[in-house]
């Protein structure tokens, strides 16, 4: 196993990251298989993997209890527990001291090792820095009390929210948890935010490496062209084998559903194989072959001459996001826009397609992405039915 050293601590580079968990059956909302998850752990920590990742909204709230209790039958020192305070579900009120005890109890520990703000995010940072809830204030006092021992951030924002986030708290916070792959590294602005994150002396964990799953498996010409320079590599390893060769990636979380995921995951993290410069090259010439996106450069002309004042690139990014595959993060920060800047808001006068350099017709895409957001149900919507789901349990 490969592991990276935190302040002093021996982390296993892989870790075990439980949104994912296998469940009885295949169908949304049904239980989980708490007996393969326990052999799971037990293979995860036989071969070496110690950090476990949770959140308070994972399975509807089952997931820490479920984690707690696999966890529970070996030493307390034998492995590192995270989660995550659940700041960036839409709520009347915010009552950090109530949710951190309840998770204490859940996962059945006196402290967590890692303790992360939920999702920073344009709607979420708000809660995070409102003094009413006092938020960070609070999850500060329980890491000098020792029940926090290192405390972080996990982000789904712009490099533009990571960059206010940082100015505000940027020398509280230990770490940050982003989504990072090789698809994402352009699509998402990955790079930025990473390099932003280096540059503050920031260490990275990392989320969704194969995308949820959809980097584990290609089309058929692009996984001839990475087998035949690698034949003893699997595809999801080249994945995690880009991320093996960014120096300050300090953590690997995977989201394994089953006991072949978890073999699979742990074979590759035995030995550090980062990728060669022309390995790397093919892997992101193969990633915006994925993209089927609008060739937006961000030159930003359109903005200038636009009646309604959209912020036509960001949109545009957002659009070709969705398109890739369908995506909660997009609906969290198109609800964190007034309803006027949304893609719904453009009245198709064209101004913005006369200019573009790219020829891109504007409007058709605001009008698609428009069609396309109206079938998804609102960051709000969602975390409505999280509450009534966890509280039907």
């Amino acid at each position: 196993m490969i592991y990276t050293d935190f302040q002093g601590l021996k982390l296993s580079l892989l870790g075990f990251g439980t949104m994912r968990l296998p469940q009885l059956s295949g169908e949304p909302g049904e239980p989980v298989d708490e007996a393969q998850v326990g052999e799971m752990v037990e293979y995860a920590l036989s071969h070496g993997v110690n950090y476990f990742d949770t959140a308070y909204p994972y399975h509807g709230g089952e997931s820490e209890r479920v984690i707690g209790r696999a966890l529970k039958k070996y030493p307390r020192e034998q492995f590192y527990l995270a989660t995550k305070y659940p700041g960036h579900q839409i709520s009347k009120s915010y009552d950090p001291a109530a949710v951190f005890e309840e998770q204490l109890e859940k996962c059945g520990v006196e402290y967590f090792d890692f303790y992360l703000l939920h999702n920073v995010y344009e709607n979420s940072i708000q809660t995070y820095t409102d003094p009413r809830w006092g938020i960070v204030d609070y999850f500060l006092e329980q890491k000098r009390k020792g029940r926090i021992r290192h405390l972080g951030f996990s982000s789904h924002g712009s490099v533009n929210n990571l960059t206010e986030f940082l100015n505000l708290y940027g020398d509280e916070m230990e770490f940050c948890q982003i989504q990072l792959n090789y698809l994402d590294w352009t699509l998402q602005n990955a790079k930025e935010k990473y390099e932003l994150l280096t540059q503050r002396g920031i260490l990275v964990w990392v989320m969704e490496p194969v995308r949820g799953g959809r980097l584990a498996k290609l089309e058929a010409d692009r996984e001839e062209r990475l087998q035949k320079a690698r034949p003893e590599e699997g595809i999801p390893a080249w994945a995690f084998r880009f991320l093996q060769g960014l120096p300050n990636v300090q953590m690997i979380l995977s989201g394994m559903s089953n006991m072949e995921q978890m073999r699979e995951n742990v074979s590759t993290f035995e030995t550090r194989k980062p990728l060669t410069a022309g390995e790397e090259a093919m892997l992101l010439e193969i990633a915006e072959g994925m993209k089927n996106s609008v060739p937006c450069t961000a030159c930003r002309y359109c903005c200038d001459g636009c009646p309604m004042g959209l912020d036509i690139p960001m949109l545009l990014a957002a659009y070709n996001e969705l398109r890739f595959a369908p995506n909660l993060n997009v609906s969290m920060r198109l609800d964190a826009l007034p309803e006027k800047k949304r893609p719904q808001a453009c009245i198709g006068c064209g101004k913005c397609a006369k200019i573009c350099p790219q020829c891109i017709d504007i409007p058709n895409a605001m009008r698609e992405f428009a069609h396309m957001l109206s079938g998804m149900p609102s960051w709000e919507e969602i975390c409505r039915q999280r509450e009534a789901a966890a509280a039907k349990k």
